[in-house]
């Protein structure tokens, strides 16, 4: 009897998927962006919204990336006073199957409207979303300012650098309505109590202003009341 000896060159592994890159404007359901998203680390901001890939071009300083430091210390500072609020930078949220976002900075409360996945995600509307707007204005005024009311996100903030205008839209009756100055010319959270922001200060880059102003909402007696509400 012949005995056929099988070498290591006859067998084959099995072909490996090849995961597609992410591009602008794929239409793809949330489990495949999320697939194609984690498989490509070299990308740094991805959102799917509607169901279309939105991918940023390189982000400048002047119109993106100081603003959003400065936009960052001040929603820091209003956090580290109000236990119960936690604050995101760029975090991925699962708005629902065709929508995951991933806003420039969002506050939420703990407990809240949103929660943690197992997996880290945001699942859910935060209560608050800030962007900030420079070639991107149309869709975070349009597109995503739809999905975030549909979605229910309380707050919507939008800074359009380009334009040193502030856009602060609050959630009443199933439509946004932009909150208006008061007399001081600020703005101020109904959600978050105490939260106050001086635009022409933050459009001037005065930060000292901002952050001065801030601690006056966060002095008041809402702001307390807020915070005790959160500690029972």
């Amino acid at each position: 009897m012949t005995t056929t000896t099988i070498q290591p060159s006859h067998f084959h592994a099995p072909a490996t998927k090849i995961i597609r890159p992410l591009e602008n404007g794929d239409r793809l359901t949330r489990a495949e962006f999320e697939r194609r998203y984690s498989a490509l680390p070299h990308i740094k901001k991805a959102e799917l919204i509607e169901g279309e890939v939105y991918m940023p071009s390189p982000v400048h300083y002047a119109s993106h990336g100081k603003p959003h430091a400065h936009l960052i210390g001040w929603l820091l500072a209003y956090c580290a006073a109000t236990p119960g609020v936690d604050l995101g930078d760029n975090v991925s949220v699962r708005l629902d199957q065709l929508n995951e976002v991933q806003p420039d900075a969002l506050l939420r409360l703990e407990p809240g409207q949103s929660r943690i996945s197992v997996d880290d995600f945001i699942e859910g509307a935060p209560e608050l979303v800030a962007e900030i707007a420079s070639p991107s204005a149309a869709i975070d005024l349009h597109r995503k300012l739809r999905v975030y009311l549909r979605s229910g996100v309380q707050e919507y903030l939008v800074w359009r650098t380009l334009d040193e205008q502030v856009d602060w839209f609050e959630l009443r009756e199933g439509e946004y309505v932009r909150l208006e100055p008061d007399e001081q010319g600020r703005l101020r959270s109904r959600v978050f109590p105490g939260l106050w922001l001086a635009t022409t200060a933050l459009l001037a880059g005065d930060l000292v202003t901002v952050l001065a102003e801030l601690q006056t909402g966060i002095a008041t007696d809402a702001h307390a009341a807020f915070v005790q509400r959160s500690m029972v």
